[in-house]
């Protein structure tokens, strides 16, 4: 399990490098350009500022029933979550001869079941460098495991045994969650296996601002919850009360049993599950911009922007656009704002980050753009993002 540490400024990379909280000075202070040629003027996405949401009366509040015991959620379950147990090999070196051993570490996480022929989901840093797996189903057999798929990205990776007539969990909807949901994580925290808890749905949308995680260039949307989590419990499900697998327990911060734990949202898996379990990993697509959320702009940067006062807008601002990429092939520019992307409204610049990503190499999307007081749709050709440990740099 990782403890996660605080992030000063989220890297957000639709085919290129982060971007921090400011566009560029030189960014559209003379005035807005025209209309790109291929545009499509469409009506304005800035909205009037709403008025504040009124209180709830006194009493019109209702609190849903929840479960006695969660323990027919638990006995459903437990015999479809794997204890996966790693044997890794480092190097070490004598500060005294300068002489270099190898020394065996040992590593432990969790994982559950997805398809009874022996397909396990768990998280990459599980399994990522490991010599040998070993897989403990709840019956205390063991299987040699096979890591099948990863996707460092979004810390995802599938693990096959050969074995049969197991019992999947099924997927269930994370969107669907709402924040004071209840949840039920089980795993082998320290080693201590199938341990269960239960907790809520503190919070959703967690990014790398929130939570600091080894690749830089990931994709984090987590789920925050309060239910227990420790070093052990990554991979593992996290449940709602309908038995069916929300989240993927991934992360810690500030170390365990702090009652904030983060998952990765199981749609997000059930998204990239087809193409890492047909191709083994993950092809990305990209527009080629940098972007910076909408609402992260000061005011000297929406009156560079000319956008009006006191009007409402959410969405992802262009800060950099790659020369002969997808997004200049299209003429996109610096300052504009993008709100939609295939129809689906954007909230903030991660979600596109997503969205782009995954829509496929080579396919034309639509766009729904907005500058300054002008709003237009916009085809482009999304073009391969480069993989690798670090962003490419402009």
């Amino acid at each position: 399990m990782r403890a996660a540490g605080l992030a000063l400024c989220a890297f957000v990379a639709c085919g290129l490098s982060s971007a921090c909280d400011r566009l560029p000075t030189s960014t559209r202070s003379e005035g807005p350009s025209p209309l790109p040629p291929a545009a499509t003027p469409v009506a304005s996405a800035l909205t009037p500022l709403p008025a504040p949401p009124l209180a709830p009366a006194a009493g019109s509040v209702e609190v849903r029933s929840e479960p006695v015991s969660f323990a027919p959620i638990v006995h459903a379950a437990d015999p479809s979550v794997v204890t996966i147990d790693t044997v890794s090999e480092e190097v070490e070196v004598s500060p005294f001869t300068h002489r270099y051993w190898p020394r065996e570490t040992r590593g432990l996480g969790t994982g559950f079941v997805i398809d009874k022929g022996g397909i396990i989901l768990t998280n990459n840093h599980v399994v990522d460098g490991a010599n040998t797996i070993q897989v403990m189903l709840s019956d205390e057999r063991v299987f040699p495991g096979k890591v099948v798929a990863t996707d460092s990205r979004t810390d995802v990776a599938v693990v096959r045994i050969e074995a049969k007539d197991l019992r999947p969990l099924p997927l269930g909807d994370s969107d669907a969650l709402d924040v004071g949901d209840w949840v039920v994580a089980i795993g082998n925290p320290y080693g201590l296996s199938h341990t269960v808890s239960a907790g809520i749905i503190s919070a959703k949308g967690r990014t790398r601002k929130d939570v600091t995680l080894d690749d830089p260039s990931g994709y984090y949307d987590f789920l925050q919850t309060d239910a227990s989590i420790n070093p052990g419990n990554s991979g593992g499900p996290l449940l709602n009360l309908h038995g069916a697998v929300v989240g993927i327990n991934t992360a810690i911060r500030g170390g365990g049993a702090q009652g904030i734990g983060f998952a990765i949202p199981i749609n997000m898996v059930k998204q990239l599950l087809p193409m890492l379990l047909r191709d083994g990993h993950i092809t990305r697509s990209g527009l080629g911009v940098r972007i910076i959320d909408v609402h992260r702009l000061s005011q000297e940067d929406r009156d560079a922007l000319h956008l009006p006062e006191g009007m409402k807008i959410a969405g992802a601002v262009v800060a950099y656009v790659a020369p002969s990429g997808p997004a200049d092939r299209a003429g996109l520019e610096p300052g504009d704002i993008i709100v939609g992307f295939e129809g689906t409204p954007i909230e903030r610049s991660t979600q596109l980050e997503w969205l782009a990503s995954t829509a496929g190499v080579g396919r034309p999307v639509t766009l729904r753009v907005q500058r300054a007081s002008k709003a237009f749709e916009i085809k482009v050709t999304l073009s391969a993002l480069q993989e690798g440990p670090q962003p490419a740099s402009p």
